[in-house]
């Protein structure tokens, strides 16, 4: 027998009644979602990943899915025997790289997304931030100090960028229609140079261009831990920057919380961290009360 020939019906009753509210209180809104990590590159997640953002739309939530793709960009690479080369965490892109990100980003990636949750029944329109002159981009500054130096050393990583602002007419456009954009991390500057951006980056600063009612950070961890291990459910922007000054908050994760406390702090309603090694995981967080991550809400 399925789990659903076993399943008791009134518990699937139950989570609907539970979802109710939610469904309400979000229906109409626009959630940005950061897709990556293992939800990416396990068949179960991925099959669940496509239909949550299905769901979503089905229920009047407007998703807007913008997705990394660093391991296969790093295999491509290998295959042609192109070395990869990293600088505080940031893979050096040259311009014959940077064609590899664009075709593994912008095509292969992407692609295999709007063809996923298409199958499960959506209308996914793949872009890049190239598309519509969506994502205008910068080069990124890196600078090296070392004690002994007077100034710091600025490092040329070549095509690696960062946002400069957000042109928001063709995402909005599609997400209030019956369409999910999937977007690359792909930006433009001036002189049409492209540039490949963080995903989390790319997805907090749309999430805010878009005053979107969520920001949701998908991740290899549950969440923001405590110092007893255990997962922080909420904070406020002021409990996160008291966390970030005394250190409880370092390392990996201190990137994606700035990016998650930016996105709150210029005006997305709350920003969530979560677990997406978890099946459904973008649908457990949103419809019910217990939740699978950190939630950062503004600070009153």
């Amino acid at each position: 027998m399925t789990d659903q020939q076993t399943r008791d019906p009134r518990q699937t009753v139950e989570v609907l009644s539970e979802a109710l509210p939610y469904i309400q209180r979000f229906s109409g809104t626009t959630v940005v979602v950061k897709y990556g990590g293992n939800a990416m590159t396990e068949d179960t997640l991925i099959d669940s990943f496509a239909r949550d953002m299905v769901l979503l739309k089905e229920v009047g939530i407007n998703p807007v899915v913008i997705h990394g793709g660093g391991p296969q960009i790093g295999e491509l690479l290998e295959k042609l025997n192109i070395e990869s080369r990293f600088v505080n965490g940031m893979r050096v892109t040259d311009a014959e790289t940077m064609d590899v990100v664009e075709m593994v980003l912008g095509g292969l990636v992407n692609k295999s997304i709007v063809n996923l949750i298409n199958q499960s029944g959506g209308k996914a329109i793949g872009l890049t931030g190239k598309d519509g002159g969506q994502i205008r981009a910068r080069q990124l500054r890196v600078e090296h100090q070392t004690p002994e130096m007077t100034a710091p050393e600025i490092i040329d990583i070549g095509h690696v960028g960062e946002v400069e602002y957000i042109a928001t007419d063709l995402i909005d456009m599609l997400a209030k229609r019956d369409f999910i954009p999937v977007i690359a991390p792909i930006g433009v500057d001036g002189e049409g140079r492209s540039y490949n951006i963080n995903a989390d980056l790319v997805a907090g600063k749309i999430a805010e261009a878009l005053s979107a009612e969520k920001l949701m950070l998908l991740t290899n961890v549950a969440g923001l831990m405590n110092g007893e291990g255990e997962v922080v459910t909420g904070l406020t922007t002021a409990d996160v920057d008291t966390l970030i000054a005394d250190g409880t908050i370092h390392g990996g994760m201190l990137p994606k919380i700035r990016c998650a406390l930016d996105a709150v702090k210029g005006g997305v309603r709350s920003a969530h961290i979560i677990d997406g090694r978890v099946p459904h995981a973008t649908l457990l967080e949103i419809f019910t009360n217990a939740g699978v991550g950190t939630q950062i809400l503004k600070s009153e």
